[in-house]
């Protein structure tokens, strides 16, 4: 039998030598992480031996793939998928020397200050980074000069109120979450702790996320007809780098509050007089 080459694309020769069998039983969202890293990392220099931070890394597709093309030491986080099963997929990769799959939400992360030499994050960091102060809660894990890079689902232009006609049928509230480039590095740069080095949008994105459902998820027809209906338009693949400026300092988050209660007279009349 001939070999399925439905997710073979020239422009992401490193995710080719993947088979089609081990990213359809790896996937974890609407998107093929493979080609989204790799578009990322396009842009990052990444080295052996440096700790990278795979945030919400679904199956940890994209973690094995980062250990086995770039030879970094990768903490695979991820809140939805179980850290057993994700070792279980690394060592059928035989990457266990090199990846290390962890069971934690993105906003209570086990990992000490400047612990990391990069943070990546693929198709998930609109669920948690569009809060205002989630930057400066994820920063402090980095070294200073470390890049933050994301890439996933967006949009081409915000729009100010409802979204299109022809999209009403597959958006919900949650999607609300997706955003422009543009949206990213004023959201980033506002924050006064990060440089931004690039913000933009996937040529013909929109056709990749597209060829992902119909190879892995034909059967999500609102979503293709969306897709297929709007070309291009609105929505299709972003990705935003940020560096974590040296210089720059701000206030440990607050977990706790020290303090010890001393009893006071709960009423201005301890005997109820008037």
């Amino acid at each position: 039998m001939p070999a399925d080459d439905s997710l073979l694309r020239d422009r992401f020769p490193r995710s080719a030598k993947y088979s089609r069998e081990w990213l359809a039983e790896s996937a974890s969202g609407g998107a093929n992480s493979l080609w989204l890293v790799e578009w990322l990392t396009e842009k990052l220099d990444l080295r052996p031996g440096m700790r990278v931070l795979d945030l919400g890394c679904g199956r940890a597709a994209s973690s094995i793939f980062l250990r086995r093309e770039f030879g970094v030491q990768v903490w695979a986080t991820d809140l939805w998928f179980r850290a057993t099963e994700n070792l279980q997929r690394i060592r059928g990769a035989d990457m266990e020397d090199g990846v290390f799959p962890l069971h934690s939400d993105a906003r209570s992360l086990p990992f000490a200050a400047e612990f990391f030499d990069a943070i990546l994050c693929i198709d998930s960091y609109f669920y948690f980074g569009t809060d205002d102060l989630y930057l400066l809660y994820l920063a402090r894990l980095l070294k200073p000069g470390a890049p933050l890079a994301i890439a996933g689902a967006g949009l081409m232009r915000e729009w100010e109120d409802q979204p299109p006609e022809h999209l009403r049928s597959w958006w919900t509230p949650e999607l609300a979450c997706l955003h422009s480039a543009p949206w990213w590095r004023r959201h980033w740069a506002r924050s006064g702790i990060v440089d931004v080095e690039l913000a933009d949008e996937l040529p013909e994105g929109w056709r990749y996320w597209l060829d992902w459902h119909l190879a892995i998820a034909p059967d999500n027809t609102v979503e293709i007809e969306a897709l297929e209906a709007d070309r291009g338009r609105h929505l299709g693949y972003v990705r935003a780098i940020c560096r974590r400026k040296a210089e720059a300092k701000w206030d440990e988050p607050v977990v706790a509050i020290s303090s010890q209660f001393e009893p006071r007279p709960l009423l201005r009349n301890p005997e109820g007089q008037q």
